[in-house]
C-alpha cells in the first residue's frame, strides 16, 4: 500500500512539472496565456484533471498495473504570440518532455545516494525514512520516464506529435495534423493491443535501470 501512495504522489508531481514546463516556456517565448491563468505553477491543484491524475492512475494501482500513468490539464498556449513559430512551438513540446527526463535524472541520482550510504542508515532511527526517500525517489524516475516516453509516441496531440508537425515540410505537416482529431483513437488502439506496453518494455525499464543504478 504505501508503494502505492508513492506512485500516486509521483505521478501528480510528474504531470505538475510537465505542464508548468510547458507553461513557463510558452512564457518565455512570448506568450502570456498559460501564465495569466495561473499555469506556470507547481502546484498540482492548477494542474489536476479528476479523471487522468486521480481515476486513470488509481485504477492502474489497484489492478496492479506494472505501470502507473495518467495526465493533466493541457496547459494552453496561443502559438499567435510566438516570436520564432517553428523554434518556440518545438521548444514547447519539447519542455515537458524534458522537466520528466530531468526530474528522472535527479531521482536517480538521489536514489544512487541513498543506496550507496545504506551501510550507515540501516537499522538507525533514520531507516524508516530513507527507505520512503528510496521508494520515493524509485517511483518519481519510472513515472517519469514513462511519462517522458509516452509523450514522446509521434500522435497528434501528444509532444512528439507536436514536435514532428513542426519538423515536416508544410504541406505535409499539414496531412499530418488532420490525425489530431483521432490522436486518442489511435492511442487507445496501441493501449489495447499492447503496442505501449512492448514501448515501454523496450525503452522506459532500460532507461529506469540505468537511472537507477541497477
Amino acid at each position: 500500500m504505501s508503494m502505492i501512495f508513492f506512485q500516486i504522489a509521483a505521478l501528480l508531481f510528474a504531470v505538475t512539472i510537465h505542464e508548468a514546463a510547458h507553461g513557463w516556456v510558452a512564457w518565455r517565448c512570448g506568450d502570456p496565456t498559460a501564465k495569466m491563468l495561473g499555469r506556470v505553477s507547481l502546484n498540482p491543484i492548477v494542474h489536476i484533471d479528476p479523471v487522468g491524475s486521480v481515476i486513470f492512475p488509481g485504477v492502474l494501482a489497484l489492478v496492479g498495473s506494472p505501470f502507473i500513468f495518467g495526465w493533466a490539464k493541457p496547459v494552453p498556449v496561443n502559438p499567435r504570440y510566438f516570436r520564432n513559430f517553428k523554434r518556440d512551438n518545438i521548444l514547447v513540446s519539447a519542455a515537458g518532455v524534458s522537466a520528466n527526463l530531468a526530474c528522472a535524472l535527479a531521482a536517480g541520482l538521489v536514489f544512487q545516494l541513498v543506496a550507496a550510504t545504506e551501510p550507515a542508515w540501516a537499522g538507525s532511527i533514520f531507516h524508516g525514512p530513507m527507505q520512503g526517500l528510496a521508494m520515493l525517489c524509485q517511483s518519481l524516475v519510472v513515472i517519469n520516464c514513462v511519462l517522458a516516453v509516452f509523450n514522446l509516441i509521434p500522435i497528434p496531440p501528444l509532444d512528439g506529435g507536436g514536435i514532428v508537425s513542426m519538423i515536416l515540410p508544410p504541406q505535409l505537416a499539414m496531412s499530418y495534423e488532420k490525425l489530431a482529431p483521432y490522436g486518442m483513437i489511435l492511442l487507445i488502439v496501441l493501449l489495447a493491443t499492447g503496442v505501449v506496453g512492448q514501448l515501454f518494455r523496450w525503452v522506459v525499464i532500460p532507461l529506469a535501470r540505468m537511472l537507477l543504478g541497477l
